[in-house]
């Protein structure tokens, strides 16, 4: 989300002001922070890099510096405070307002703050999307309206609210005629997502979906972050019946602990969560699952432990991203009692983190002689004479191949895995240059 933000934040002020993005930002006259809040370690980074910007604005008085995100929405004025240096403060939702602070901090040099939550305006004032690639997020709903314990995100983005119908199709269609292959939706909680179309007909996530199939040149599709209290037998059953949204998804549970869940106010149980795997992987047995967990919560103990490690075990997730539970200013669970040691803790995070990496390693081989339809998003980053793009279940994949192929999906036969990416070698009969090959090797 905060990719997708930054984005098209710079996409605005290149439309206001024709700035152009800067590889050296001690040269820059413009720099902005897009800030998280999940996690404290994220929100002090925030304040650290302002820190060291702090010389760059003495020696320039003339460079501007702005804070955005959900920081900026959660801190506001504080910002001001504790960096009386920052130039201007605005919220996730305020991001579209940026050219107007810009101007406003040329004209009369003193900050200004807009962290307010105005629902969709920002996507009627954004400018159309300009993508260098064949891969785009694009959001389709905004905000949270959960309120689990844990999370700040509901007080930093606001209640969740749906884009309209035509707004995300219109982006997705301008995408796809700029080359765009593979989208992947967006929202906190984006299987939440409901709206109507032109008829005033629902159009839930999965009838979303399908309308998404339907642009030519898409042949991909992704989506983050789903909720298991949104996760519907339509959902469900689109992952059998649109052969371009990939075996993938993306689903946090935060704990295997019924006790714990009910603690987090997530308002699902362990046997919910497993319901759904169950019912997602009889319309799609090849589905690969990843998800987010939350170690170290609040009264949590070995056995609510165990339980996740448990979970973990009968899932066999793909993928993970999990953290040190950090109490959010604000949130419920802030206030509540904590007896864990901290290295307690952290021996926990590594143990889980070490049983997702095993499962991981093992799906890992098993993709080993498989065929796997592959989206070559560029050149390698170790070897610029390889190609590289990602398989259906987010595996960095390089192979041999020309550089006309980016952008393109072909098959790939996996020859080697390793621990951050795998190996392979293109096999698709249909590229010209093997049947150029063919015909050489015939003769």
């Amino acid at each position: 989300m905060n990719e997708y933000d930054s984005s098209r934040l710079v996409e605005s002020l290149v439309a206001s002001h024709g700035y152009k993005s800067t590889s050296t930002p001690e040269n820059a006259s413009l720099l902005l922070l897009n800030t998280c809040s999940v996690r404290e370690k994220a929100q002090e980074k925030v304040f650290s890099q302002l820190g060291r910007w702090r010389k760059w604005k003495m020696d320039n008085p003339e460079l501007m510096i702005g804070v955005g995100g959900c920081v900026a929405s959660q801190e506001g004025e504080s910002i001001l405070k504790r960096a009386p240096y920052v130039d201007f403060v605005f919220g996730p939702q305020t991001y579209h307002r940026v050219g107007d602070m810009v101007q406003q901090s040329i004209n009369s040099r003193r900050p200004s703050i807009d962290i307010t939550f105005p629902e969709i305006e920002k996507f009627d004032c954004l400018p159309p999307r300009r993508v260098d690639g064949p891969r785009a997020f694009v959001s389709i709903m905004e905000g949270c309206s959960k309120y689990c314990s844990f999370c700040v995100v509901p007080y930093t983005r606001g209640e969740e609210y749906s884009r309209s119908f035509d707004s995300v199709i219109t982006e997705i269609y301008e995408l796809a005629e700029q080359g765009v292959r593979e989208i992947t939706l967006l929202g906190q909680n984006v299987n939440a997502y409901r709206t109507v179309d032109y008829l005033g007909r629902l159009v839930d996530f999965a009838t979303l979906l399908k309308y998404v199939k339907e642009i030519d040149g898409i042949g991909r599709i992704r989506y983050t972050t789903s909720h298991p209290l949104e996760f519907t037998d339509a959902l469900a059953k689109a992952h059998q019946e649109i052969p371009s949204l990939a075996q993938h998804v993306h689903l946090p549970v935060q704990s295997g602990s019924n006790e714990v869940l009910a603690r987090m106010k997530r308002r699902y149980t362990r046997e919910n969560y497993l319901d759904i795997i169950a019912n997602l992987r009889s319309h799609c047995p090849e589905i690969s699952i990843s998800s987010d967990f939350i170690v170290g919560f609040p009264g949590e103990t070995e056995s609510d432990f165990q339980d996740t490690l448990d979970l973990i075990d009968e899932v066999g997730f793909d993928h993970s991203f999990s953290f040190l539970y950090s109490p959010r200013p604000g949130t419920p669970a802030a206030e509540y009692k904590d007896d864990a040691p901290v290295t307690e803790k952290k021996r926990r995070l590594s143990v889980l983190q070490n049983r997702i990496s095993t499962h991981a390693s093992q799906i890992s081989a098993s993709m080993l002689n498989s065929t796997q339809n592959v989206l070559v998003e560029g050149v390698s980053k170790r070897r610029p004479n390889e190609i590289c793009g990602r398989t259906e279940n987010n595996r960095v994949v390089n192979f041999e191949g020309s550089k006309k192929y980016i952008g393109q999906f072909v098959d790939v036969r996996i020859t080697m895995n390793m621990p951050n990416s795998l190996r392979g070698m293109i096999i698709n009969s249909n590229s010209q240059e093997l049947q150029i090959n063919w015909i050489v090797q015939s003769r």
